[in-house]
């Protein structure tokens, strides 16, 4: 399980916050219909970019752990993708499923073994990376929820950072954070849809909270690594402009290293 804090300003980016309105300054990048194979070739595409590698480059570096032109980033394995809580299952919508695809991930590797998420969509100029995040959270979830409920859908609830993987009429928790929310044992589809319905179910969009220009959700606890700025949660998926130049916004995780089913 992770904390997310932002470790730079230059532009505006985030996860989806249950379709909240978006924020005037921020554009909403549609999520990716599906995980097809034609969409996972132009997500690697934009991942393996010269230009992204040169981001890469400078993101592995920022910190002095190694310098720009000793970094070597490669991106190791293909894209993924990665699942978020869906407001149409918050909202109670007939057959909606409780995880929706919010965007694909490529992971990309530096040279002295630094580890980071490219977070792909599909923008009005295509394919392109809107944002990267250090760390492996979404390649090892994705390993765990599989080994633990083969099968079934792992999905991130990203007001509370919690990973899941639901499968059948059963919801499991894949980090302390799940745990925390939904207990050791996990719980049903049913308690699941109970419990986010009581979090968030006047949260969605048309409510008075993001009329009332709300959207975010939380912000960051202040012990989180990282600035502690809030994290900005907007609706419609990751928001950003592409990344190239100087522009994009890092995201820093702090490890916990126990996880549940691990």
């Amino acid at each position: 399980m992770t904390l997310r804090a932002t470790a730079a300003a230059a532009v505006l980016a985030a996860t989806a916050l249950l379709g909240l309105a978006p924020q005037a300054s921020a554009t909403p990048v549609p999520q990716p219909q599906a995980a097809t194979a034609e969409n996972k070739a132009a997500a690697e595409r934009a991942a393996a970019a010269p230009d992204t590698l040169a981001t890469l480059s400078r993101f592995f570096a920022r910190e002095g752990k190694v310098s720009q032109a000793a970094a070597q980033p490669r991106i190791e394995g293909g894209a993924i993708p990665v699942n978020h809580l869906s407001p149409d299952f918050v909202a109670g919508k007939a057959g909606a499923s409780v995880a929706r695809l919010e965007f694909l991930a490529s992971k990309a590797v530096s040279s002295d073994g630094q580890q980071a998420a490219l977070w792909t969509a599909r923008t009005e100029a295509g394919w392109q990376v809107v944002n990267i995040a250090t760390g492996d959270d979404e390649f090892r979830y994705a390993q765990l929820g599989a080994a633990k409920l083969p099968g079934g859908t792992v999905f991130r609830e990203p007001q509370i950072d919690a990973w899941y993987v639901a499968g059948g009429s059963r919801v499991l928790p894949l980090d302390e954070d799940a745990v925390r929310a939904v207990g050791a044992g996990g719980t049903s589809l049913s308690g699941y849809r109970a419990r986010v319905v009581k979090a968030y179910g006047d949260k969605l969009p048309g409510s008075a909270y993001a009329e009332g220009g709300m959207a975010g959700g939380f912000a960051e606890s202040p012990g989180a690594e990282g600035t502690g700025a809030p994290v900005m949660l907007v609706g419609g998926g990751v928001v950003a402009p592409a990344l190239g130049g100087a522009g994009f916004l890092a995201l820093r995780r702090r490890r916990r290293h126990a996880s549940a089913g691990a």
